[in-house]
């Protein structure tokens, strides 16, 4: 039994794809599916699933920034307060310890002078 490969368009045997887990053939022969450029896309993606923490802490995050880029416009002392405490829990949690740093830094100084400004 042969088939036609999706990316060559040649017709090939049926053992030129690879098997899905399910048992099912893929669309595409091995031949095309693994080039070097494929081999060095695969190895940059980490594969895996975030957890439910983990993605409520990236939500918080992006919303961090937004609060950030606000700030930025509006010059507000509490603006960038909150911005940084929303990117503070988003790298708590992925344990980026040096962007954790990064953002009490922020919080502390933003804090100072919204304190100064009173």
């Amino acid at each position: 039994m042969s088939k036609n490969c999706n990316v060559c368009g040649y017709k090939k045997p049926d053992w030129r794809f690879k098997r899905k887990p399910d048992g099912s053939r893929k669309k595409t022969c091995k031949s095309c599916d693994r080039t070097w450029k494929n081999d060095i896309l695969r190895m940059m993606v980490r594969d895996r699933r975030l957890t439910p923490m983990e993605r409520l802490s990236s939500r918080v995050g992006y919303m961090g920034v937004a609060f950030l880029i606000s700030g930025q416009w509006t010059v507000e002392p509490i603006l960038f307060m909150i911005g940084f405490c929303c990117v503070l829990i988003q790298v708590t949690v992925r344990r980026q310890w040096n962007l954790v740093v990064l953002q009490l830094n922020g919080l502390i100084a933003w804090t100072i002078h919204f304190i100064n400004s009173l």
